[in-house]
């Protein structure tokens, strides 16, 4: 029997349906012979292998190709554990509820705010960082040594998350009379930077004239400029905006101004949030339930997103021109 005519043979034992010409007795119990038994497995395995690789490539296909990798970490610690190495994780939490994260004194983010009265409205206000550095693209992610951003505090409560040195802090937020603001250092993934068990803050105080009187300097007894009421600056355009069960009313849409307009942008949600404009580095906290008010000039040309912090809902855009 020749080569070719071997290949074209097939066993077929006892039971097995198949022309007499294509079967090949083996042993009186039907045990097909030595060379078809071992020309069975070599394809068994190759097949289990294809399989095995074609698995692999479609879980890394599903991660490492446009997909969002998992992140893991121990049965039985929050993610704020697992976010990153750097210093250590304390029990205590500052008054937000924002886990401690300890660091070496040496080497540790430091802090301090200067406050100086803006010349149009509110206040200005300098975060002097040392050893630190604002990282808003990575908010959220893992905690990276010297990096994160800051939240600030008007006597104690949280108005505003910042992401650079300077702030704008509007009269419409401050009520009359003698305030403390407080700035905390965070790291990228929330947890308070700490030294000795204590966060890294800086506080400075503010005090607010009454509504209708110049927080500004006095020149003797000359009159100055009399600002505008809070809230009642006036503007060229306004933009009525409400939020309410996560969706925004009226509908995302683009706001046309001409560079050097006054545009004031009337806010209100049914959670408590900060506004946003991207930018121009305003913010503005959104009480529960009330209306806030900011008002800005739109000096610069370009498109700027205007957004909230914590719902991560985009209000509007300003597109100035």
């Amino acid at each position: 029997m020749t080569g070719r005519q071997e290949s074209r043979i097939r066993y077929a034992g006892p039971g097995m349906t198949g022309r007499p010409e294509d079967r090949i007795r083996g042993d009186a119990g039907g045990t097909p012979p030595r060379a078809a038994r071992a020309a069975t497995y070599p394809r068994t395995a190759r097949r289990a292998a294809l399989l095995a690789l074609a698995l692999l490539l479609a879980g890394g296909a599903a991660t490492g190709c446009g997909g969002r990798a998992t992140t893991h970490h121990k049965p039985g610690t929050s993610h704020e554990q697992a976010s990153g190495s750097v210093g250590t994780l304390l029990p205590a939490a500052d008054a937000a509820g924002h886990k401690l994260r300890e660091v070496p004194a040496e080497g540790a983010p430091e802090v301090q705010l200067a406050v100086r009265p803006d010349s149009e409205d509110g206040w200005n206000l300098q975060l002097g960082v040392k050893n630190f550095r604002f990282t808003p693209d990575s908010t959220g992610g893992a905690a990276l040594p010297g990096a994160g951003h800051a939240h600030l505090e008007l006597d104690g409560r949280k108005i505003a998350r910042v992401y650079g040195p300077w702030f704008h802090l509007p009269a419409a937020q401050v009520p009359e009379g003698a305030h403390t603001l407080t700035v905390r250092l965070y790291a990228d993934d929330h947890t308070a930077w700490a030294v000795s068990g204590k966060p890294v803050e800086g506080a400075a105080q503010l005090t607010a004239p009454a509504p209708g009187r110049s927080g500004g300097h006095s020149h003797g007894d000359s009159p100055s400029t009399q600002p505008p009421a809070p809230g009642q600056e006036q503007a060229d355009r306004t933009v009525v905006i409400t939020v309410r069960d996560g969706k925004v009313s009226p509908a995302p849409a683009r706001t046309e101004l001409r560079r050097g307009e006054r545009v004031a942008l009337r806010v209100t949600s049914d959670r408590a949030d900060t506004l946003h404009v991207h930018g121009y580095d305003k913010e503005l906290a959104l009480p529960a339930g009330q209306e806030a008010t900011l008002t800005l000039t739109a000096d610069r040309t370009g498109l700027f997103e205007v957004e909230t912090h914590e719902s991560r809902l985009v209000l509007t855009q300003l597109l100035v021109r």
